[in-house]
């Protein structure tokens, strides 16, 4: 998710340096702020296009859902879910993805990517 100029992203810019997040394309959590924005940004960067379709809080949680189209042509659904401690401080973040095809297909990307630069074993 790339920021528009001057908006805040919903989560990124509030990450605990601890921060958790959990993912369809990861087979475990990437733990840290700098970690976890390099997969963020890292993702975005095989999305053709991205659309919102719901953004709503409830209680300390962000729920965000989006359609993206992938730059291999794959249309993709996430479902980010992202916890909030009392100071607005961001501890956890988990993006769930479908259809599998999709999930598969980024998670290659991913791995391609970032092998080398975060633990192998988190790589489908």
């Amino acid at each position: 998710m790339s920021n528009i100029q001057g908006e805040r992203h919903p989560f990124l810019d509030d990450l605990t340096a601890d921060a958790e997040l959990t993912s369809s394309v990861l087979r475990g959590p990437v733990i840290g702020r700098d970690e976890i924005k390099l997969a963020v940004n890292t993702v975005g960067t095989f999305y053709a296009s991205q659309h919102p379709t719901f953004l709503e809080t409830v209680g300390a949680r962000l729920f965000l859902e989006y359609e993206a189209v992938l730059t291999s042509g794959e249309r993709l659904n996430a479902t980010v879910v992202v916890d909030r401690n009392s100071d607005g401080s961001v501890p956890r973040v988990s993006v769930r993805m479908s259809p599998l095809g999709a999930v598969l297909s980024l998670a290659a990307n991913l791995r391609e990517a970032l092998s080398g630069r975060l633990p192998e074993d988190l790589f489908l």
